[in-house]
């Protein structure tokens, strides 16, 4: 049986939705309230935020007001945010498939 990633994603989806925070509550870690949603839900808005940073630097350095560096440091940054939201994803897909695979 395959697990596309979209499956896996939607089940977790139902499962974190309930305990989802609300858009004005703070993530930290360590906090009693923090869950893997309410973690997951912040590195996500931190991602989106390094990829926002980047596009607006890109498009500085274009008009001609920007400088080569920061937009070469935004973009580093923006990758390594990515490839962190990447690898979590691949994580919690590939736990998913062995507890659907676990025999009961």
């Amino acid at each position: 049986m395959s697990i596309g990633a979209l499956d896996a994603i939607n089940a977790y989806g139902r499962l974190v939705r309930p305990t989802s925070p609300s858009p004005s509550s703070e993530v930290t870690p360590g906090s009693e309230t923090s869950s893997f949603g309410n973690i997951l839900t912040g590195v996500i808005s931190s991602t989106t935020d390094s990829l926002k940073a980047a596009e607006n630097a890109t498009a500085r350095q274009i008009s001609g007001k920007g400088d080569l560096i920061d937009v070469t440091t935004a973009m580093t940054a923006a990758e390594m945010a990515m490839d962190t939201v990447v690898a979590v994803r691949d994580r919690v897909i590939s736990a998913y498939s062995d507890i659907i695979r676990m025999q009961i």
